[in-house]
């Protein structure tokens, strides 16, 4: 048997990714949180932690017992609420892709208010950090990239899309349907760096031979979008982005697709099987549905 404290220590450890800080977030010495870890160790009767000047990793044996320990965490948490009368909220811990349109999310928090029903806990990133963050328990579910052959998780299609350029409204070009990678060739762009689909889209323009000049490097798809619309470039993104004054037409040829869903761990079927509000509603604005 051990006390929750210890397994506090190991989350700590775990999620600031030192003992250091995990000892600062506990409130201990590092020498303090060092023993529990030790002591919970022992009687686990495995190592759990991999110790190094640079940075701690989890051993075979640490990898199998965390999963437990989140499990062991959220369920004191749960009980304690319980017992002193606290609202008995469930916890709902969502990671959402980045390049995700904001709209979409903003206006599925608008309609269902999740923060009513949950204690809810909303976690932007791209699609490596949202699967780490899975793994190791830091999130529920995951609204992000899915179909891309792994069987680590659950996962559930929500959208398939293709992608599209997104030009100023007033460009001569805005009204076609389709445009042509040469049509382009001496249009200045903006990179979306975080685009799922970025080396796909820069083979596809290379071999057209349309090297353009770059204004612009991004992450931010509402600072792309709104650089687009002042007329600063165009550049190439998932068709369900919108934004007063761009255009999108069709990119002839470029057949890149990417699929959108929900992933969580096999514990978490239940996510799936009877969805909170507001997952629901992402899945119906995400689908196309009013």
């Amino acid at each position: 048997m051990f006390d929750r404290y210890l397994i506090r220590y190991f989350l700590a450890v775990v999620d600031h990714g030192s003992f250091s800080r995990a000892a600062a977030a506990c409130h201990v010495t590092q020498p303090t949180l060092s023993v529990g870890i030790g002591k919970l160790e022992r009687a686990l009767e495995n190592v759990l932690l991999i110790r190094s000047n640079q940075r701690v990793e989890l051993t075979e044996a640490g990898a199998r017992f965390l999963p437990h320990a989140r499990r062991i965490e959220r369920a004191f948490n749960v009980a304690t609420q319980d017992m002193i009368g606290a609202a008995d909220l469930p916890v709902l811990r969502l990671g959402v892709l980045s390049s995700i349109p904001d709209v979409v999310v903003a206006d599925a928090v608008a309609e269902t208010r999740p923060t009513e029903s949950h204690r809810f806990e909303l976690l932007f990133g791209d699609e490596r950090e949202l699967l780490s963050h899975l793994a190791k328990g830091r999130i529920d579910l995951a609204l992000t990239l899915v179909d891309r052959g792994s069987k680590r998780f659950l996962e559930r299609v929500i959208l398939t899309e293709g992608y599209a350029l997104a030009i100023p409204a007033t460009h001569p070009l805005a009204g076609e349907a389709e445009i042509t990678a040469e049509q382009l060739a001496h249009e200045v762009m903006i990179v979306r760096r975080h685009c799922e689909a970025l080396s796909e889209t820069s083979r596809f323009f290379t071999e057209r031979g349309v090297r353009p000049h770059f204004a612009l490097r991004s992450t931010n798809d509402d600072r792309v979008l709104q650089m687009v619309a002042a007329g600063l470039g165009i550049t190439v993104m998932p068709r369900s982005h919108r934004h007063e004054g761009v255009a999108r037409p069709g990119l002839k040829g470029f057949k890149a697709q990417r699929r959108i869903g929900l992933m969580a761990g096999h514990d978490s079927e239940h996510l799936f099987a009877d969805p909170p509000a507001l997952i629901a509603a992402l899945s119906r604005k995400l689908g196309g549905e009013a």
